[in-house]
């Protein structure tokens, strides 16, 4: 049952202590540059949602279906999507397989599934982010900042490039390349990179991952970390049986080694 569906007339703030959601204004990044598309079936939480974000200063595009979501994504340029896995028409892991392969927009999952196999299957599709319902709208803005902000280029001190070995890194236009070909990497995914970049030849533990790519607390579940690295080993074009670049240090990390010849 939805979080909002007990209550059968407008949904006023005095509802919002029972709902566990906090409403209150936050400061941070100025909002009016950011536009999201909420993807959400349930139209009263859908519309509380939109409702906060928009007087946070966020434009918002609501869909009601996943052909609807995965159509106006792809039609126009969003900053994050936040989507519902549990959509009529079309599900919302399946928009996201389907917006990975044309887009990197920032993809924030909201949804009842909170199961970590629900997580790992997310995030192995593309997700930037994963917030389980029940949720607070404050926090959910101030994920929408976050995934934003890397995606844009903001989090850490100021850009410049950055070479490991054949890896080469432009923090500010969030551009990475090997080798000269260039690596189409998620915003969550280029600051993982960025991470190990600047670190390489030092083993890394998963805490120390997620804290240096500036990860939610959702993401602190056993294996997040374990999947991202997998999804950078895919696009890094290293074998997960024999990696040369992105290397497992058993019980203890990952750690990008850079003394390796070109291909």
């Amino acid at each position: 049952m939805s979080i909002l569906r007990r209550f059968s007339g407008p949904l006023r703030h005095e509802h919002l202590a029972e709902l566990g959601v906090c409403c209150a204004p936050v400061s941070g990044m100025p909002d009016q540059t950011i536009t999201a598309l909420l993807v959400e079936d349930d139209d009263r939480l859908a519309r509380f949602t939109a409702e906060y974000l928009q007087e946070q200063g966020l434009g918002v595009v609501r869909a009601a279906d996943g052909e609807q979501g995965l159509s106006e994504a792809l039609r126009r340029r969003f900053d994050v999507v936040i989507l519902d896995l549990m959509l009529p028409r079309r599900d919302g892991l399946d928009v996201c397989r389907e917006l990975r392969k044309h887009s990197d927009v920032p993809v924030i999952v909201v949804t009842a599934r909170a199961s970590e196999i629900d997580r790992v299957v997310g995030l192995e599709l593309g997700a930037d982010d994963y917030l389980p319902k029940p949720f607070s709208v404050r926090e959910l803005l101030a994920r929408i900042r976050a995934v934003v902000r890397r995606a844009r280029g903001r989090v850490g001190p100021a850009a410049h490039t950055i070479r490991a070995g054949r890896l080469v890194l432009s923090p500010g236009s969030l551009r990475a390349t090997l080798d000269g070909r260039e690596l189409e990497l998620t915003a969550y995914e280029f600051a993982l990179l960025r991470a190990l970049a600047e670190r390489s030849g030092q083993v890394l533990s998963r805490e120390q991952l997620l804290d240096l790519a500036k990860g939610s607390g959702e993401d602190a579940f056993d294996r997040s970390i374990d999947v991202r690295i997998s999804r950078l080993r895919q696009k890094l074009g290293d074998d997960p049986r024999r990696p040369v670049l992105l290397k497992t240090v058993r019980g203890a990390g990952y750690v990008l080694a850079v003394e390796q010849e070109p291909r």
